[in-house]
């Protein structure tokens, strides 16, 4: 005698998600998707935010060469951007072409400072007797503000674009000199052992041993410094810095050209986030394995 077969029972359907806080049916990619919203939502409040802050303040201040309104910053904008009334930008140079001006003084000045901040990094790090003699002047200069040398530099160089050049770079050297050193000191002594171990030079230890481990610090070394150089380039350009953003600011300072100075600012400012941006994908690219384990 044969048993009945049980009866067919319904199938239950797999649950897609463990997670008792995601609705059914979202895939895994909707919670970034999500959260990326928000951020981008807050920020946006947060400028209309400050906008309207900062207008409340012009209001109450009532001067415009005191507090200028956003709308007159706006009008600047336009206005140095084109040619108005037979007048091209400002002193006879748009917008976009005094920042690019300092863009190129920067992006010289920050690499001829880049390039000498790793050579004396790395001699720091790997010659004591030399960081020994070299550190506190290194030291010394970092703590310089740009304007009390610049006088010197103009003396030596005139006032063309040598001593901006250069003030930018003595600007941006001691971090990434100071990054370099601290993390070429400081690598793993059983890996420097281990490769001198195998038959490796010094060169070999410094360039497949000591940099690798050190370039994350270098690579931070370098975001400092260039943010260094450009918070540096209204002292470089205060001398015959037209065109330059800097030397825009400067020259419009006088003439309370309040507006155009907040021009300025906004236009260094939002550049600055941009080189950084960049630097910060370089800097995921060059070194995926930062922040992992």
């Amino acid at each position: 005698m044969t048993s009945p077969s049980p009866a067919p029972t319904a199938a239950v359907p797999v649950q897609e998600h463990l997670d008792p806080r995601v609705p059914p049916g979202e895939g895994s990619g909707t919670r970034p998707r999500r959260r990326a919203a928000r951020r981008l939502g807050v920020r946006v409040l947060a400028v209309v935010a400050l906008l309207g802050l900062w207008q409340l303040a012009a209001t109450a201040a009532g001067n415009p060469s005191f507090v200028p309104a956003p709308r007159a910053v706006w009008d600047q904008l336009v206005r140095l951007s084109t040619t108005h009334e037979g007048i091209r930008g400002y002193s006879g140079s748009l917008l976009v072409e005094h920042l690019g001006m300092s863009l190129r003084r920067i992006l010289i000045g920050s690499a001829i400072g880049v390039a000498g901040g790793l050579v004396l990094g790395v001699v720091l790090g790997t010659v004591p007797w030399i960081r020994v003699v070299a550190e506190p002047v290194v030291t010394f200069v970092r703590a310089l503000p740009p304007l009390a040398y610049f006088s010197l530099l103009i003396i030596w160089f005139g006032i063309d674009e040598t001593p901006k050049l250069w003030l930018l770079a003595i600007a941006a050297l001691p971090p990434v000199a100071v990054a370099t050193a601290t993390a070429v000191h400081g690598a793993p002594a059983d890996l420097v052992e281990a490769a001198r171990a195998l038959g490796a030079s010094r060169w070999d230890v410094i360039r497949d041993v000591v940099l690798p481990n050190a370039l994350p610090e270098i690579f931070t070394g370098v975001r400092l410094a260039v943010g260094i150089a450009y918070s540096s380039v209204v002292a470089a350009e205060t001398v015959n810095g037209v065109p330059g953003i800097g030397g825009m600011v400067r020259d419009a300072q006088r003439y309370l050209q309040t507006d155009v100075v907040v021009l300025g600012l906004f236009a260094i400012g939002v550049s600055g986030l941009l080189i950084d941006g960049l630097l910060r994908v370089a800097e995921r690219r060059l070194i995926p394995w930062r922040g992992r384990s």
